[in-house]
């Protein structure tokens, strides 16, 4: 503004000191340098405005972005949060469906074992057979106790049989470990009724019992092979690395 008003100075001719401006002039000037005030003024406020109205869109333009990535997060986690859940649901329902599929398969084996239960009645029919099963029996039990003095119990409507075999599982004893055993039936504690059958072998004080009846057995036996059991119903586990 002052450049111009030097301007003006310079541009307005030179009177001499006699001359004097008339109003006219005088207020002609005044509105000129008003008018270029006026338009610097408006000028500098357009500068103002556009450089306000720059930084504006570039802080909204920040804003926005900000917020756009703050979105973005939010719904990362949420996408990550849905698989994250998606997979425990998964595995919940594998591990359900190979639990019952375990199940299953349990209880097909306990329905084998029931029915191999079942079928040890037949064992009893053959008296001959069931005999030969009651010596081989007592004979083992004798050698598990390795006593001088024995005591046999068995079901009461087995006495007869389980005394006429008594001596031949005492000779059967003697040949295998060289001592001879004294073997007597108990009389006053027979085998519950509900057992199919088989025979208990008590040392002579009673402390130390072999469980050899029917079911005592077939548990034992059921338990040893129940690998060989699985394999034969539900074939060989491909997971199994070791087979001892």
């Amino acid at each position: 503004m002052l450049k111009e008003l030097l301007f003006f100075r310079k541009a307005t001719p030179k009177k001499s000191a006699k001359m004097s401006m008339s109003d006219t002039d005088v207020q002609k000037q005044i509105k000129h340098m008003m008018a270029f005030i006026e338009q610097e003024a408006n000028e500098k406020a357009e500068e103002i405005d556009a450089k306000a109205e720059e930084e504006f869109n570039i802080e909204k333009g920040r804003l926005v972005q900000q917020q756009r990535l703050k979105i973005m997060e939010f719904y990362e986690r949420k996408e990550k949060q849905v698989e994250l859940q998606k997979k425990i649901q998964s595995s919940n329902m594998l591990n359900q469906a190979r639990l019952k599929a375990l199940k299953v398969r349990d209880d097909h084996v306990v329905s084998v074992l029931d029915e191999a239960r079942g079928r040890l009645s037949t064992i009893v029919q053959d008296k001959n057979k069931y005999a030969g099963i009651l010596q081989a029996l007592l004979t083992q039990g004798l050698c598990q106790l390795l006593e001088n003095k024995a005591t046999v119990r068995c079901r009461q409507e087995d006495h007869q049989l389980v005394e006429s075999i008594i001596p031949g599982a005492v000779a059967d004893y003697k040949a295998k470990v060289g001592k001879d055993c004294t073997v007597k039936l108990d009389t006053d504690n027979w085998l519950h009724k509900d057992l199919t059958g088989g025979i208990e072998v008590l040392n002579s004080n009673n402390k130390i019992k072999v469980d050899n009846t029917l079911e005592a057995r077939l548990n034992m036996i059921s338990q040893q092979i129940l690998p060989d059991i699985r394999t034969t119903l539900f074939g060989a586990n491909p997971n199994r690395k070791f087979m001892d």
